[in-house]
């Protein structure tokens, strides 16, 4: 199961490396460091070719005990306060830079792609194709000025929202038990991003929106649908999760969900633990492809930005749900879809 490659639909360590005190950010990812999910060393481990590497910008104050008040599930935490334009844009900005090292850096072997023949590309030469996403859009101005710029340096994706609220919609609080039907839909200016970035080819990711959300966006998007970095809401009653409604109307667009290792949001209990079993990864998996078929299940497993799997660890663990996926007789043909074909054949007809 080795020989078969992966590609992500979304990691953090642009985060992580953001908030890592090295002076060299670059050679930490290139050369392999402790702390991250992902670098270029387990990146070869695992057969990496390629993912959604997102931009997620920080309270100013963000809670270091965010995970650990996951741990017992039964929660129920309030939307943090919305984000300034200006924190934003700064921390976006840092973080493009140091992606825009690594990608310089790497000599050729990691390469940003911004449609579906760059894609093409870099797989077919084995390169690490890199697509440039935001998880919440505080970053964009009202006036879509700074939309333009950042689509000049590459972006591609944008999810409307993390969990909190901004000027174009409003996300799901980490809650556990709860429905995603959580408060309003999109304002105008969340309207007017949606078609947007259909015209410019931006594709939209739905996790983390609320469900009233989701829904203006299937009805104005003209797009498949996508989230990224999902799960099962009837297998998992967190608020972050897709109910089965919205897997039905993803598959209806021909769109794509990626499976999100963070515990929480697999677990039956929600709750944010390491000891969880792989199997339940497979569950999800299974109630995935019930819905949306075997075309429409790929990975996005936040690497990076949640406690994943401790027998998976990090990227360099992959290999292992691979092989739990085979002796639980998944064939190569469905285990190559799920880990790289999907998504690489999405992208290359959606990007």
């Amino acid at each position: 199961m080795d020989d078969i490659r992966y590609f992500d639909g979304h990691n953090d360590v642009l985060l992580k490396l953001y908030f890592s005190k090295a002076k060299d950010l670059s050679k930490e990812f290139l050369e392999g460091n402790s702390y991250c999910h992902i670098d270029y060393n387990k990146i070869q481990t695992a057969n990496f070719i390629g993912g959604f590497f997102a931009i997620f910008v920080p309270d100013k104050e963000p809670d270091s005990n965010f995970f650990s008040r996951m741990e017992s599930g039964n929660y129920d935490f309030p939307l943090p306060e919305a984000i300034s334009f200006e924190h934003a844009i700064n921390a976006t900005n840092k973080m493009i830079e140091i992606l825009n090292k690594i990608i310089n850096d790497s000599k050729g072997k990691i390469v940003l792609c911004k449609n579906g023949k760059d894609i093409n590309e870099a797989f077919e030469n084995n390169k690490v194709g890199v697509i440039l996403h935001i998880e919440g859009a505080e970053a964009i101005d009202k006036n879509f000025k700074s939309l333009e710029k950042l689509y000049a340096q590459g972006l591609r994706s944008i999810g409307l929202v993390w969990s909190r609220p901004n000027i174009f919609a409003t996300g799901v609080p980490f809650s556990f038990p709860k429905s995603p039907d959580i408060g309003p839909g999109l304002t105008a200016l969340g309207k007017e991003l949606v078609k947007i970035c259909d015209e410019k080819n931006i594709l939209i990711d739905l996790s983390h929106i609320n469900e009233k959300g989701f829904w203006d966006v299937a009805n104005l998007s003209s797009k498949p649908l996508i989230a990224t970095h999902s799960n099962s809401h009837e297998l998992c009653e967190h608020s972050r999760n897709l109910t089965n409604q919205q897997l039905n109307t993803i598959k209806e667009s021909k769109g794509i969900v990626g499976i999100n290792f963070a515990t929480a949001f697999l677990r039956p209990d929600g709750r944010m633990l390491s000891d969880t079993s792989l199997d339940i990864i497979l569950k999800h998996t299974d109630h995935l492809i019930k819905h949306l078929g075997e075309e429409g299940v790929a990975i996005g497993s936040d690497f990076d930005g949640a406690v994943v799997p401790d027998k998976i660890k990090d990227l360099s663990g992959i290999n292992l749900l691979k092989q739990r996926m085979y002796e639980s007789n998944y064939g190569k043909e469905i285990i190559e879809k799920i880990f790289f074909k999907n998504w690489i054949n999405f992208l290359k007809k959606n990007l």
